[in-house]
């Protein structure tokens, strides 16, 4: 489906469907169109949220986990929204952590995908070279099991991203904030039911930060998508819906919130 992207103050933002909110979070290299499936599926029976964050925006001085939570948690305010659940995908799952740890009474449920906030490698452990289309493509495909899933337009927007100077130094700002703030020691007062969908050839955040997720998250359940990388709602998209199904039946609202 083609997505409107609607504009309110100085939010960028997709808001379709009706009912109880799924609230999507993209990671660094992300866009909103890494949500495209799961926006189609869900906003049959759900009001799926996706603000566009300000990672190349953003004043430098903010540029981190605690300033991208800062804008989560007004565009959720300007929004007016609650009884949230909060999907996260790479640096998204780092802030949506965050975020539910700071605002418990606001989150009922968490989706991590692919999630930073303990170890990752980023980019495949480098910076991508200015200038080099070639391994900018190399970079991009190393995110996912299939590189083909790269397409050329998600390559040539990384490409573009990689050759501005004032993205290039939040990007490298924003990363460096994520390895600093390693979350092993707050998760466990996570209290919502989550769900931790994992590609199990995940090379970003490997199948083993799944499991130190799964063992310090109470509540949570783990489910591994086989030839599958770091964005499994873009590669594998008919089973991430599937498997977000389920959890979502499993844990209804009424329930959570009693």
């Amino acid at each position: 489906m083609d997505l409107q992207v609607r504009q309110e103050g100085e939010f960028q933002y997709i808001d379709e469907g009706e009912g109880e909110v799924l609230l999507l979070l993209h990671g660094l290299f992300g866009a909103l169109s890494n949500w495209n499936g799961v926006v189609d599926h869900f906003s049959k029976n759900y009001r799926v949220v996706i603000p566009l964050m300000p990672i190349y925006e953003m004043a430098l001085h903010k540029a981190g986990v605690p300033g991208l939570v800062s804008f989560v948690e007004d565009f959720v305010k300007m929004k007016n929204l609650s009884n949230l659940t909060l999907l996260g995908n790479s640096l998204g799952g780092h802030v949506g952590l965050v975020y539910t740890l700071k605002n418990s009474n606001q989150v009922k449920r968490l989706v991590l995908t692919g999630s930073s906030g303990l170890f990752e490698d980023s980019m495949g452990g480098s910076f991508p070279k200015r200038g080099n289309y070639e391994y900018v493509q190399e970079r991009v495909g190393y995110t996912f099991y299939d590189p083909k899933t790269a397409t050329q337009e998600l390559v040539d927007e990384v490409f573009s991203i990689t050759n501005s100077n004032s993205k290039c130094l939040r990007i490298i700002a924003i990363a460096k904030s994520a390895q600093r703030h390693n979350m092993a020691k707050d998760i466990t007062n996570i209290k919502v039911p989550t769900l931790l969908i994992w590609g199990l050839n995940d090379t970003i955040t490997p199948p083993l930060v799944a499991y130190e997720f799964n063992r310090l998250i109470h509540h949570s359940d783990l489910y591994f998508i086989d030839k599958c990388g770091h964005a499994p709602m873009m590669e594998h998209p008919e089973k991430f819906n599937s498997i977000l199904d389920s959890f979502l039946t499993k844990t209804p609202l009424t329930a959570v919130n009693t």
